[in-house]
């Protein structure tokens, strides 16, 4: 196509109107060839997803009280729901059907109504949020804590102020911490080490190498999610107290789970008065939603009084913050519910390496299933799900490298000796068919 010369434009008077028409038809037609088309690029993208197999397809379900773990599926067909049980929920000890939680959170909606009204600064700060923070940080041994929208919340947050605010800051983070950490970080600003992931020899060699006087936060969390490995915590500590960082311990798969009280994986090995931060969630063992920090006054006050994450968020309804207290209490008394879950997970991989399914090594609550594959990965939970009445999620890249693709299992109290051996059943028939390696 010939270039449309620029004396056109500037003086009209060189042609007559039916080529100024022409030019400008033509000027219009380059332009819109030129011109970021949004729709194909975003239909590209989510082609890309869908031909990798990384493409997320959320399960339409509809939880049963006094059912749990069972839950309606609703297909996406218009097909009538069906009944299906839940192998992959955070809710890891069912608490958010407990009955304490239940009757507090109603005793809320009808003592005090839907919303809380506003930020906490604004009208929002509603007693039972302060009673929860006084019970959180009782929980962790510490004399303050504060309460924020979610765990991912909470982490982003903290760590974007505190980084951002202490002067020549240096995080240092373990190679597998959570996104919610890794975006807290970056918006923060502050130089970002990396230390191999759970390797204490690499941190102190980043430590010895920044000295004691610049301000650094090591953040690690205590169980990782994925692999369902657990953190030195104690030997983070000691590097920690020797060259004068801060601790930032993420317990959000921990909380409710380990400990006598439910403190988590800290509380469990004896150091957790030793950690600076300790972050959690209300929405895995607790049951509901939300997630906050426990520290020292000032610490909490400096997060409370310069993260924007807080400052400029609504509160939760005082319903949740009810119900999350209940749970907290309840478990702080009750070990109950951690022997049962305990004991599941330990039955579950028993029963899969029995049957020689590869199932990966891990000391904690979390059962991973090797596949090793994208779309074979999704292959087995839909033939799961359609097959045989059973959910668990595909977990792919980039929530877990590439190659190590895997379905996630998590046990709870309720799942009793029955679904086990169903799950057994369908797990050696779904690997049959498609043919899935069993070699870890």
């Amino acid at each position: 196509m010939s270039r449309i010369s620029p004396l056109i434009w500037t003086r009209p008077e060189l042609c007559d109107a039916t080529t100024r028409y022409k030019v400008r038809d033509t000027a219009k037609r380059q332009a819109k060839e030129t011109s970021m088309n949004y729709n194909t690029f975003f239909k590209d993208a989510l082609s890309g997803l869908k031909a990798e197999g990384r493409y997320r397809v959320f399960a339409n379900l509809e939880r049963i009280v006094g059912k749990f773990p069972k839950a309606l599926y609703h297909p996406d067909n218009g097909e009538a729901p069906r009944e299906i049980t839940v192998w992959c929920s955070n809710d890891y000890l069912g608490m958010g059907q407990h009955p304490k939680v239940l009757d507090a959170m109603q005793s809320a909606i009808t003592g005090q109504g839907g919303g809380a009204g506003g930020t906490r600064n604004i009208s929002g700060s509603n007693h039972l949020h302060v009673a929860l923070e006084r019970e959180l940080a009782d929980l962790h041994g510490k004399e303050a804590a504060l309460l924020m929208t979610s765990g991912y919340v909470a982490n982003w947050t903290t760590l974007s102020t505190l980084g951002s605010k202490l002067p020549d800051c240096v995080i240092i983070s373990d190679s597998e911490n959570h996104n919610s950490m890794i975006e807290g970080m970056r918006h923060s600003k502050a130089d970002r080490r990396i230390w191999k992931h759970n390797d204490v020899a690499h941190l102190e060699e980043i430590l010895k190498d920044l000295g004691p006087q610049r301000a650094k936060i090591v953040a690690f969390e205590s169980v990782y999610s994925m692999d369902g490995d657990i953190a030195p915590i104690g030997k983070i500590l000691d590097l920690c107290e020797k060259y004068n960082a801060l601790s930032y311990l993420d317990e959000v798969h921990a909380v409710g789970m380990y400990g006598p009280r439910g403190g988590g994986v800290a509380e469990r090995d004896g150091v957790m008065h030793r950690v600076d931060i300790i972050q959690g969630t209300l929405a895995k063992a607790f049951g509901v939603i939300g997630g906050y920090i426990a520290a020292k006054p000032e610490i909490v006050d400096f997060v409370r009084s310069f993260g924007n994450g807080f400052i400029f968020t609504s509160s939760h309804p005082p319903s949740i913050a009810a119900g999350a207290l209940a749970a907290v209490r309840h478990l702080k008394e009750s070990d109950v519910e951690r022997n049962a879950q305990k004991e599941r997970a330990e039955t579950l991989r028993a029963r899969m390496r029995a049957v020689d399914l590869p199932v990966m090594d891990s000391p904690s609550h979390i059962v991973p299933l090797m596949v090793g594959d994208p779309a074979m990965c999704k292959e087995a939970s839909d033939r799961l799900l359609f097959e045989h009445d059973i959910y668990v999620q595909p977990i792919n890249y980039p929530t877990v490298p590439r190659g190590t693709e895997r379905l996630r299992f998590t046990p709870g109290p309720l799942h009793n000796d029955e679904l086990v051996d169903h799950l057994i059943d369908s797990l050696l028939s779904v690997w049959s068919k498609l043919g899935i390696s069993k070699v870890a």
